[in-house]
């Protein structure tokens, strides 16, 4: 009821206005009930607020092998509530409890109050005239004044001059009551519980002084990390290698029997490329969230932002901090979102403007397959996978990047906040496989829908600006004849006609116009077609690329890397996708910020479009030099 967090400040907006749309009409309060004592606290300030309540009893099977024996019995007859004992793990009583829900519906508790106001806060709310007859939620107006959206200029106005006039000391008050709350609920908790003789498990606190060991900690988390991207590239390699040849069968088979049309020519030089190029990467995507929502759901997280607490300071973050980083890895969109729980204004803005330097799952399909163009399939000492170390040290350069990034913010952005870490250590988990694949597929199933919308209508515009053109009829009349003037043979003279009509299309007209700004980069106008394409999401980059390399070219059963492996410079005659390119390539994308959906979330969080342009300008501005950079060092 004391909010150090956006989340916190959320849910009490809701709670003291009864008349706000999500005003609950009877709270469940799940009760870790090996945190008992801690997680009372909050129960019976919701029981002071007078709202329906049952109590939702969990974790008693950890409890009970820790030797901690609960009477529910007697919690109820403390508390004057209904307790329910359930399992969230296995579903265990859910049914009971919906039934327990209904009937609670139709009643009204009366509860007796656990903090009784003193002479000060009894005054001043007695003074203050306010729409409720309840005493402890009058005081939380009082408290919180400042910050409430339900409380009118003029009520603030009011409560202004009555904390003046009884000198109200917010600050004083609140550590009075959590004392005196705890007084009056720990004595009712330990009528309840019973503690028997069991011989404690030191394995696990073994396992910490591993895992959360400063030093052994931290080469721990990097060698998980490595063997992560190992398995990206390793256990994938069959599925992606599968789902390619199946769609580059099928446009070979739809382009040989379908007639020779418009229609046919956008499914086969149009869609099917550009949905082949984000499904042919959902296994990496797949194994890298299954392995972090594993790691999640066993607990390690938590030892993770931890471990990186006193790391993070140093750079002007928090240890909460590097739950949104390593969130940044699934998508930034949710990663900032998750920067509610950090208290500290600074902080939290400073983690919003360097997450997105985190390579996230949209970027695996550039990666992907610009590493599997140039780099080789190559075992190092062997055990590990040259492309694996690569796409790793891709990820390093992003945290590096937002770590500099977080140092020069944190020196620029002043505050006189105080910076703190208050973080429960869960107890190690067996994993709830039901649980992981249902968050493994919810975040498989929204990346390919959510992008697939994307890529299919950006796909479909592609082909229609690639396939016309003004005047295009006469530049292929010409092409024609040129072939013929200098008797190529046929598959010379069909290349030559179709990247003639590309060239001229309205996507060349558009790529050539901004040739020259990208040409120092390394990149030819489709690569600027793509990276424009790609500022709707980055994944897009890969459908733009299949599209316009498919564009007037035959479907016979080719790959998209075979496609860009044997793609040349018309002029050089060399291949388009060399070292240079494709590394100048991937730095583009480890530093741009191409990505809308995250520009508009970093504005709602911040309700300000100085944050999202700064931060647009900046990653833009590092993207484009250092990709200028690798171009000339690797030339």
């Amino acid at each position: 009821m004391y909010p150090s967090s956006i989340d916190e400040s959320i849910v009490l907006d809701i709670l003291l206005e009864p008349n706000n749309k999500d005003y609950p009409d009877l709270i469940v309060y799940v009760l870790d009930i090996n945190q008992i004592e801690r997680h009372t606290l909050l129960l019976t300030q919701l029981i002071d607020l007078q709202f329906n309540i049952i109590v939702a009893v969990n974790m008693l099977d950890i409890a009970q092998a820790n030797g901690i024996n609960i009477n529910l019995e007697t919690l109820e007859h403390e508390f004057k509530l209904k307790f329910v004992a359930i399992n969230g793990r296995t579903g265990k009583n859910i049914h009971s409890l919906k039934d327990i829900i209904n009937e609670q519906l139709k009643t009204q508790q009366q509860h007796s109050t656990f903090y009784a106001l003193n002479n000060t806060e009894k005054s001043i709310v007695d003074a203050f005239q306010y729409n409720t007859s309840n005493d402890y939620q009058k005081l939380l107006l009082l408290h919180h004044s400042e910050k409430l959206k339900c409380l009118t200029s003029d009520e603030k106005t009011i409560i202004s001059e009555l904390k003046s006039k009884f000198s109200f000391k917010s600050i004083e008050l609140q550590l009075d009551e959590i004392m005196e709350r705890y007084e009056k609920f720990v004595p009712k908790i330990q009528k309840s519980i019973a503690f028997s003789s069991i011989k404690k498990n030191n394995f696990l606190d073994k396992i910490d002084q591993v895992l959360a060991h400063k030093t052994l900690g931290i080469i721990f988390f990097f060698i998980l990390m490595l063997i992560v991207f190992q398995a990206i590239f390793s256990w994938s390699a069959i599925p992606m290698d599968f789902i390619d040849n199946q769609f580059a069968n099928l446009s070979n088979f739809l382009s040989e029997q379908l007639p020779n049309n418009m229609f046919s020519r956008l499914l086969v030089e149009g869609i099917i490329p550009g949905i082949s190029g984000i499904l042919i990467f959902v296994p990496q995507i797949l194994i890298l969230f299954l392995i972090i929502t594993f790691l999640e759901d066993i607990g390690y997280m938590s030892r993770v932002i931890y471990l990186f607490d006193h790391t993070m300071q140093k750079f002007g973050l928090n240890g909460r901090s590097i739950v949104a980083l390593i969130s940044g890895g699934a998508c930034a969109v949710p990663a900032i979102m998750s920067t509610r729980t950090i208290s500290n204004w600074k902080e939290r803005i400073i983690t919003i403007l360097v997450t997105p330097f985190i390579s996230c799952s949209a970027r695996i399909p550039v990666f992907a397959l610009l590493i599997a163009i140039v780099i080789p399939q190559k075992q190092i000492f062997g055990f590990f996978n040259l492309q694996g170390i690569v796409f790793m040290s891709l990820y390093l350069l992003g945290i590096i990047a937002a770590l500099g990034s977080s140092f020069i913010l944190s020196k620029i952005i002043k505050t006189k906040e105080i910076s703190y870490l208050i973080l429960e250590l869960p107890s190690y988990k067996t994993p709830h496989w039901k649980n992981i694949g249902m968050e493994v597929w919810n975040k498989v199933k929204a990346f390919i829908f959510g992008a697939g919308k994307i890529i299919l209508f950006i796909s479909i515009i592609l082909w229609f600006l690639a396939s016309y053109g003004p005047n295009l009829k006469e530049k292929e009349r010409e092409a024609i004849q040129y072939t013929k003037m200098h008797q190529m043979n046929n598959a010379d003279a069909d290349l030559y006609i179709s990247a003639n009509k590309l060239e001229n299309s309205y996507a060349g007209i558009i790529g050539k116009a901004i040739e020259p700004i990208i040409k120092p980069l390394g990149f030819d106008w489709k690569i600027g077609i793509a990276l424009i394409t790609s500022f709707a999401a980055r994944e897009v980059f890969i459908g733009t690329i299949s599209t316009l390399y498919s564009i007037g070219k035959d479907a016979e059963s080719t790959t998209i890397q075979e496609k860009l492996k044997t793609e040349k410079n018309q002029n050089t005659q060399q291949p388009v996708f060399n070292l240079p390119v494709a590394f100048s390539l991937i730095i583009f994308y480890v530093f741009a910020m191409q990505c809308m959906s995250t520009l508009a979330v970093v504005y709602k969080e911040t309700k300000s479009w100085k944050y999202p342009i700064l931060q647009f300008t900046f990653m833009s501005i590092l993207a484009y030099v250092s990709s200028f950079i690798v171009y000339q060092i690797f030339q």
